[in-house]
């Protein structure tokens, strides 16, 4: 544990002297006259209980001691200073933008958390938020169109260029409108009796859907609309008896609600990871970490 009498002034003042190689330098350097800063290194070697420096007319050395506390003393001066100065860039420019690709399934429930906690951590800087498809969100990331994208791990031929960091797992559900006739006797054979949304074509859980129902032995759905909007599906599915295959963080609050009913179908096959992905080898703004922060402060509440 760091001894509480040590202040910033004792490490500035050392440091500063080891830079000068002379007390009178360093004082006139800090403003501070050559009495004070030589009471301020006095009390640093009161604390540390251990000489830093050896003076003679030629200025001022360092010793075995001061060397190694010189070490530490620059890094954690630098560190400081880097952390004022990312904390500069997101508080006083008003242009920080940051542009977050979310789809469906995150945009329908972690991104208001996400967009509150960001607001708090980063309130001069612009969230913009695009939602869609994984393919088109990960192509406009690889433009430079996107920072960020959060979303499920795609194939490997879609995630070509791109890093991911995991956040969680996320499962495909099957939805129904409240009182219908499969929630009084879910069947999963039965959903082709009825109109089916279903992923499309790209989306990253396409093919997760297709070996779900074909392992188990669910034929061909004729009566089927493709799409992964959030929007149409729910209020197609609350109007009509159509069963909804779609990413589970989609549904969350209409299930909570009441609004809509998850069938009771075992679909762990279908988890995937869920994640951040960015441009492989590309650095990382300040308000992109401050957007990570956010994350995983809506992921703990």
């Amino acid at each position: 544990m760091i001894d509480r009498r040590i202040k910033f002034r004792h490490v500035q003042c050392f440091t500063e002297i080891a830079r000068q190689g002379s007390l009178k330098r360093a004082a006139e350097t800090l403003h501070l006259t050559q009495p004070a800063i030589s009471r301020t290194l006095k009390e640093l070697e009161d604390i540390l209980a251990a000489p830093l420096l050896t003076r003679s007319r030629a200025g001022v050395a360092l010793t075995p001691q001061g060397e190694v506390f010189l070490h530490f003393a620059r890094a954690s001066l630098a560190a400081l200073q880097q952390g004022l100065n990312e904390v500069d860039d997101i508080g006083q420019s008003a242009r920080t933008r940051l542009r977050v690709g979310a789809l469906p399934s995150i945009a329908a429930w972690l991104m208001p958390p996400v967009a509150r906690a960001f607001a708090k951590l980063a309130p001069q800087a612009v969230l913009e938020i695009i939602d869609g498809p994984h393919g088109y969100l990960t192509d406009r990331l690889r433009l430079g169109e996107l920072d960020l994208v959060i979303g499920r791990l795609g194939p490997p031929e879609m995630m070509q260029g791109l890093s991911f960091t995991q956040l969680y797992a996320e499962e495909v559900a099957f939805v129904v409108r409240a009182n219908h006739p499969l929630s009084d006797r879910p069947d999963l054979h039965r959903i082709a009796d009825y109109p089916v949304i279903y992923p499309s074509a790209g989306s990253a859980i396409r093919p997760l859907v297709d070996r779900y129902l074909a392992e188990n032995g669910v034929g061909d759905l004729p009566r089927r609309i493709e799409t992964v909007s959030g929007a149409f599906g729910r209020v197609h599915t609350r109007q009509s008896d159509c069963v909804w295959i779609i990413s589970a963080g989609v549904v969350t609050n209409e299930i909570a609600d009441g609004h809509l009913i998850r069938l009771p179908f075992d679909t762990a096959i279908t988890q995937g990871p869920v994640g951040l992905m960015t441009r492989a080898g590309a650095s990382q703004a300040p308000v992109e970490d401050m957007f990570r922060r956010a994350v995983s402060r809506a992921l703990a509440t």
